[in-house]
């Protein structure tokens, strides 16, 4: 696709990056077969060929409007169209491009949508603010109505409370060290899953560390066009863990799929940075998902847990991770060779609806995505036998919860398995 940069753009990283990237578009199409927006609108604009039409138009100078805003805004950035385009255009980068270019050049937007973009910039950024309102959240849930309960998990009962720490992580130092990214808002809302990993890797004697200092991926604000917030929220990452780097971690280890995707596109974004383009590249190539990481220990698994059958679950393989990092098979491989069964549901490759700050920012459109996966999820478990719905993003397991099957991190299933096992040889 030829294009003709206005010279605002002209000799500008964005404009160059957008050139490049239009130019590998062949206007196939084959992207709007995988499109969750333009299956639901059927909208040519509301498609990934369309909304590269409507950035290229704004890169050859015309002026875009609040129409283009709401078209760039319906996108999930799930990144399906990446995984089917032939050409290999890089479309998360240019959607990011286009909506920054679009922001810049429109009116602002409604009071009501800036309230609410600034409250989730600032509310699920900030863990003490995010913990306090989850804690007065559990609190009212009773009364609250259920598409907000959804969101808020209960909290363990005292009584269990009591006797156990339900989400202790052990202190046992090893060789062997990683660094966990602790998250947004997962502490708060599903401290489990950073336990349970550190839990697993202690089994394994891999010892799972944090660096204090570290903050939100900046995938929440870059996403919602606050690309400055962003990439300040990254730089202070890469300083909290570079000196934890420099002493030799093997990894920097994400549970969430939807971080993992930000934090290995640091190279990417602060390619021009003199002062951290280096940094930001090691950081990147240090990054792995848990997905990626248990497969290279799977016999060392399978001789704590065995291979002996167990009960299977459905999995929703969340798009950050088999699209944004394209990601495939590891978790349905991972968990069959210790006898876990894995089924998928139909249109196992389309989004969930969660898409970060979506189910906020686009709550129709989101709820509509979210109704078609559980009916294909709810199928599949009752195809398969399986009374547990499992995935890899907190997104995706939040968004999904419903009174009738759980929705747990794959990860948890891994650390039962092993406490079971522990429990029964004591």
């Amino acid at each position: 696709m030829q294009t003709q940069l206005a010279p605002q753009f002209i000799n500008t990283p964005e404009g160059i990056e957008a050139a490049r990237i239009l130019e590998k578009c062949v206007h196939c199409g084959f992207c709007t077969a995988t499109c969750p927006t333009y299956q639901l609108l059927g909208d040519e604009l509301d498609g990934p060929r369309g909304r590269i039409y409507l950035i290229k138009q704004i890169a050859e100078g015309q002026k875009p409007t609040e129409k283009t805003r709401t078209h760039l805004d319906r996108c999930l950035t799930c990144r399906n169209c990446e995984s089917t385009c032939p050409s290999g255009v890089q479309y998360g980068n240019l959607v990011d491009i286009g909506r920054k270019w679009t922001e810049d050049n429109t009116p602002a937007r409604p009071l009501a949508e800036r309230i609410t973009r600034w409250a989730l910039k600032e509310g699920l950024t900030k863990p003490a603010l995010f913990n306090s309102a989850m804690a007065l959240g559990r609190f009212v849930r009773p009364i609250m109505p259920s598409s907000i309960k959804r969101k808020i998990p209960e909290a363990k009962s005292k009584a269990l409370a009591k006797t156990t720490d339900p989400y202790a992580r052990p202190q046992a130092s090893h060789t062997r060290k990683m660094l966990l990214l602790e998250g947004c808002v997962q502490p708060g809302m599903l401290p489990n899953i950073n336990s349970a990993t550190a839990r697993v890797l202690d089994a394994l004697k891999i010892q799972l560390i944090s660096a204090p200092n570290a903050t939100c991926c900046g995938a929440l604000r870059y996403h919602l066009n606050d690309q400055n917030g962003g990439l300040q929220n990254a730089k202070q990452n890469i300083d909290a863990w570079w000196p934890l780097v420099e002493q030799g971690v093997e990894a920097i280890v994400m549970t969430a799929s939807g971080c993992g995707v930000m934090v290995k596109d640091y190279g990417h974004l602060f390619t021009h940075d003199p002062s951290y383009s280096i940094k930001a590249k090691k950081i990147s190539e240090l990054t792995k998902d848990i997905a990626e990481i248990l497969p290279t220990l799977q016999s060392e698994l399978i001789s704590l847990i065995g291979t002996d059958p167990k009960p299977g679950v459905v999995y929703h393989p969340p798009c950050t991770l088999q699209h944004g990092q394209q990601i495939r098979g590891k978790v349905e491989g991972l968990l069959g060779s210790i006898g876990v069964g894995v089924n998928l549901c139909a249109d196992s490759h389309l989004c969930c609806g969660s898409a970060g700050t979506y189910s906020v920012t686009q709550p129709a459109l989101s709820e509509q995505l979210r109704k078609n996966k559980l009916t294909h999820l709810q199928t599949a478990c009752e195809e398969s036998g399986a009374e547990t719905i499992v995935s890899g993003n907190i997104g995706c397991i939040t968004h999904l919860q419903q009174d009738d099957t759980p929705v747990l991190h794959w990860i948890e299933i891994v650390d039962k398995l092993i406490t079971q096992k522990n429990s029964a040889t004591q």
